[in-house]
């Protein structure tokens, strides 16, 4: 029972933010502090910074906002997130509470109710639509920007900065964010951009995570109970067994005639007698058990349902097969006929024909099992019936790479990680502190589970105080990746001028962090000029200017040294420094300072100041280079666009031509290319298979290891010879940014263009994948991208011909897997 205290603050909240109150009640839990903190400052007008571990309930603040905004008869709620799949996801639970009527879904590919007032979308429909000034903006009161942490990205963060410095005034953000450890440092840039930001960190989990490692079939606590969780000390059994594995058990083999070989991962050799050894059993087990047995192992201590995290698509498909193939069910006769009923249900739209292609038979089989994998390789309309059926708990053992942890809602009971490290596209490197604790996050539902697990399981070589310290630790800065594109650029000249948009350049997030990194160097100058000053004093000396003698001195010696070194060079050169030292040793000589008692004590303080210069002199240079450093890139990015007349007038004067207004419109990384591509009509022509082509060329990125074509397999006939003008054009362009001291880009990549024209011309599903050689689902990626440049050429082009062109590109590619969509 509360305390009269407790219930008068109770009663004093509930007077003073009354709609928080009615909120909660409503809510299936009692809401965190941390959540009553955040929907009390966005009650109070502010906007708020959430940042709190993953399944920690930080979307209920965004949740309030939109409760907030449908309060009163006109004002809107937006909800953005970084991927189409979590748009769909959120768009889900919001009807639920509103009804279908109250809320739209804008993603690109998916226009419902977009004049809705809340409306779900990516961040990139935001940006857009304002730089377009939308109406849609009209009564806009609250923005959700959920994973807002996404500002990072390299190739997409931008965008989040955009939207947050643009936003109108008005308009209170709220940022939901995973737990990073410079949030007031951000916190600080949203005040400093939006005004009134409150920073609410919260780094507790509503559900425990308990920490294990897998070694044989026991699960081992990580950290030993005993010492308490504030010690977190590594379990001292865990470490013992990495003391065996890794000593005693070479040295047991070394007995029976088996020799070590380290660099060969400790594979075994043959014994010194000639026979061929048999590995021990017990040491198999050590190092990996098979992934049927951990299943099964897990089933037993009932922690199920399960997220395998593993760093390979290959790998996640292969365990499912393992699974598969040892016989496990882990589902009720009732469980498999109401997953079959799901599954029909929602891929009813999909073709006969391409059923087979996409392996739904044995996929099928799988999910009445109890399993299935989860990646970026799988068809969209799967994945998202994967999410569903685990979600329900029905299935009940999911193989996932780390995609699966960005945001989606699929809470397990427990996480499994294979392996420590991962291919991060060039080498093998180990998982970050930040990646453990976002995988970890998943496990643990709350309301369901009293604990989350976190299962790592042991492999040859690790180090238990190594997975400690990642699972101890919360070390997850955000910085900001934000660089102005020409598209941004003309926008912002559009609105704003070009004075008032290096202005708000220099308002960015990156700009912030460079200013902020500006500071500290300061100070060390300033206390750099504060000890020069104190060595100037102690070489004072009432014989003359010490400053002076000493740099005499300093040239002298220097000049000596070279002339000792330099036995190769011209003869003109030795002779004039020759002339110069005997000037400077002359000078020196007839100083005051040469006679004076105390002459070398002077010059050690002089010794120290010069190499204390130097070092300043440095500093300060770096200074030079970080201040106004976006302004600066922005600067090279329209004199590009005054070169190629995209912009005219200098200074305040200047203006977009009609070429710059058409860039308006352009999105993307090739927005450069885009634009002058159909400015001198390079595309003109074409057909609409030719033209979804070329489109796939200008957003395709083929993976590293993906050999260079050439011309294979590109379409013939007038294709070709447009294909040949845009890549002279990319290298004449490269060269002028290369020029302007700005990065360039990558060559268009041709792999997919021979795949996506029989695509567009209506080709069927397996001759497609098999001349893409890629995974369906990420066929439907690269198509959908596709279609999002199709879609802008289609507006874009004054051509009308081809506007009518990309219009049947258009139509040829969003047809089959393409087109399906679960909304």
């Amino acid at each position: 029972m509360s305390s009269p205290s407790e219930r008068y603050s109770a009663a004093r909240d509930a007077a003073d933010h009354p709609h928080t109150t009615a909120f909660a009640a409503g809510q299936r839990f009692e809401l965190d502090p941390f959540q009553i903190e955040g929907c009390h400052a966005l009650e109070r007008g502010h906007s708020v910074l959430v940042a709190a571990p993953t399944g920690a309930g930080k979307t209920i603040v965004g949740e309030f906002a939109i409760h907030l905004a449908m309060q009163t008869p006109k004002d809107k709620a937006f909800y953005t997130t970084p991927m189409k799949a979590l748009s769909n996801q959120k768009f889900r639970e919001l009807v639920e509470v509103y009804g279908a009527d109250q809320v739209g879904l804008l993603t690109g590919d998916t226009n419902i109710n977009g004049n809705a007032r809340i409306v779900v979308m990516t961040t990139e429909v935001l940006r857009n639509m304002i730089y377009a000034d939308s109406t849609a903006l009209r009564d806009l009161r609250y923005v959700v920007m959920d994973e807002v942490h996404y500002l990072a990205d390299r190739f997409r963060g931008a965008v989040w900065e955009e939207v947050i410095i643009h936003l109108p005034q008005q308009v209170r953000l709220v940022s939901l964010s995973a737990t990073v450890s410079n949030a007031e440092e951000f916190g600080d840039w949203l005040d400093t951009v939006r005004g009134d930001t409150e920073v609410i960190v919260s780094e507790i989990r509503p559900v425990p995570l308990e920490q294990h490692v897998l070694v044989r079939d026991d699960l081992l606590p990580l950290f030993d109970d005993r010492a308490g969780v504030a010690t977190a000390q590594v379990n001292q059994e865990l470490m013992r067994i990495r003391s065996f594995t890794g000593s005693r058990y070479d040295s047991n083999r070394e007995a029976q005639g088996y020799r070590s070989d380290r660099h060969a991962g400790r594979q075994a050799q043959r014994p010194r007698g000639g026979h061929k050894p048999a590995r021990a059993a017990n040491v198999r087990r050590i190092e990996r058990v098979d992934r049927p047995d951990v299943v099964r192992l897990l089933e037993r201590a009932n922690l199920l349902p399960a997220i395998f995290f593993i760093f390979s698509r290959v790998g996640c498909d292969a365990a499912v097969q393992q699974v598969r193939r040892s016989g496990i069910r882990l589902t009720t006769v009732e469980e498999r006929a109401e997953i079959r009923a799901i599954v029909e249900e929602r891929t009813r739209a999909l073709q006969e024909e391409d059923l087979g292609v996409l392996g739904y038979w044995d996929w099928l089989d799988n999910l009445e099992r109890g399993v299935a994998a989860h990646h970026a390789g799988l068809l969209p309309a799967f994945k998202e019936v994967v999410e569903e059926l685990f979600r329900l708990k029905l299935v009940k053992a999911v193989f996932a790479t780390e995609t699966l942890a960005l945001g989606i809602n699929m809470p397990a009971r427990t996480v499994v990680l294979e392996k420590m490290e991962k291919f991060n596209g060039e080498a093998r490197v180990a998982i970050t502190s930040g990646e453990y604790t976002q995988l970890t996050g998943r496990a643990g539902r709350r309301g369901i589970d009293v604990e989350g697990h976190a299962v790592v399981q042991w492999t040859e070589g690790m180090d238990p105080q190594a997975v400690a310290a990642l699972a101890s630790r919360r070390t997850y800065p955000l910085n900001s990746s934000f660089r102005p594109t020409y598209n941004m650029a003309v926008n912002l000249i559009d609105l704003f001028g070009k004075t008032r948009a290096r202005q708000i350049l220099e308002s960015s997030f990156a700009q912030f962090q460079a200013d902020r990194a500006v500071v500290g160097l300061a100070r060390q100058v300033r206390e750099a000029e504060e000890s020069l000053a104190g060595y100037r004093k102690s070489m004072a000396c009432e014989h003359g200017d010490f400053l002076e003698y000493a740099a005499i001195r300093r040239e002298l010696s220097d000049l000596e040294k070279k002339n000792r070194q330099d036995s190769h060079g011209s003869r003109a050169e030795r002779e004039k420094r020759v002339k110069r030292i005997q000037t400077l040793r002359t000078r020196m000589q007839r100083h005051g300072c040469h006679n004076c008692p105390d002459r070398e004590a002077h010059a050690r303080w002089a010794e120290r100041y010069w190499k204390l210069k130097r070092q300043n002199d440095r500093i300060r240079r770096q200074i030079e280079t970080r201040t106004g450093t976006v302004a600066r890139v922005f600067d090279r990015v329209v004199e590009v666009l005054d070169t190629l007349d995209y912009v005219t007038g200098t200074g305040a004067e200047t203006a977009l031509t009609d070429a710059g207004r058409t860039m308006r419109r352009i999105y993307g990384e090739r927005d450069l290319l885009v634009a002058e591509s159909l400015r001198q009509g390079l595309w003109a022509g074409l057909d609409a298979p030719s033209l979804a082509a070329m489109a796939c060329c200008l957003v395709y990125e083929p993976r590293r290891d993906e050999a260079n074509s050439g011309e294979r397999g590109l379409p013939r006939g007038a294709f070709r010879a447009a294909y040949e003008k845009t890549s002279t054009l990319w290298a004449q362009l490269d060269d002028l940014e290369k020029d302007h001291h700005l990065p360039g880009s990558e060559p268009l990549a041709a792999g997919l263009a021979g795949a996506m024209h029989s695509w567009a011309r209506g080709a069927l599903l397996d001759r497609v994948l098999i001349d893409a050689d890629m995974a369906a689902g990420d066929f439907v990626r690269w198509a959908k991208q596709t279609i999002d440049l199709l879609d802008q050429l289609s507006i874009v082009a004054e051509d009308g011909a081809l506007a009518r062109t990309a219009r049947a590109a258009l139509d040829g590619v969003r047809r089959g897997i393409v087109a399906y969509s679960s909304m």
